[in-house]
């Protein structure tokens, strides 16, 4: 996008533009981290295409990251529709990930955090 043809017009597309402009990043990448525990409902599809017009405008890409921590809620029927219906509202995206993908990774790096006394394990309910 050429920011000097199009002006954003709001507070969000500001930002980005603003970032591109001043290099702090030069590519923009945007995310849709739905739960899979339920269909989507109104404030899922203002976010997904906020997320996703986003990403249009400035060419940049989406990525649909499930965030799939609860499994005892979670069903793969959620993922489908989910996916089906964010792609009948015209989304697009670029790839799919799921959180529990890095579960080991994220494991890691708590422990390197907690033994850096960075972090600790809060075991309380």
């Amino acid at each position: 996008m050429d920011t000097n043809e199009s002006k954003p017009t709001n507070f969000i597309l500001e930002a980005v533009a603003e970032d591109l402009k001043t290099g702090r990043f030069d590519y923009v990448r945007t995310r849709l981290p739905p739960e899979p525990n339920g269909y989507l409902h109104i404030g899922h599809v203002k976010a997904f295409l906020i997320d996703y017009n986003t990403a249009k405008e400035f060419g940049g890409e989406l990525i649909l990251r499930f965030d799939d921590t609860n499994p005892t809620k979670e069903e793969t029927e959620f993922v489908e529709a989910i996916e089906e219906d964010a792609q009948w509202l015209g989304i697009h995206w670029a790839k799919v990930t799921f959180a529990s993908d890095y579960f080991d990774r994220l494991y890691e790096w708590a422990v390197r955090l907690v033994k850096k006394g960075l972090a600790y394990v809060d075991d309380q309910s």
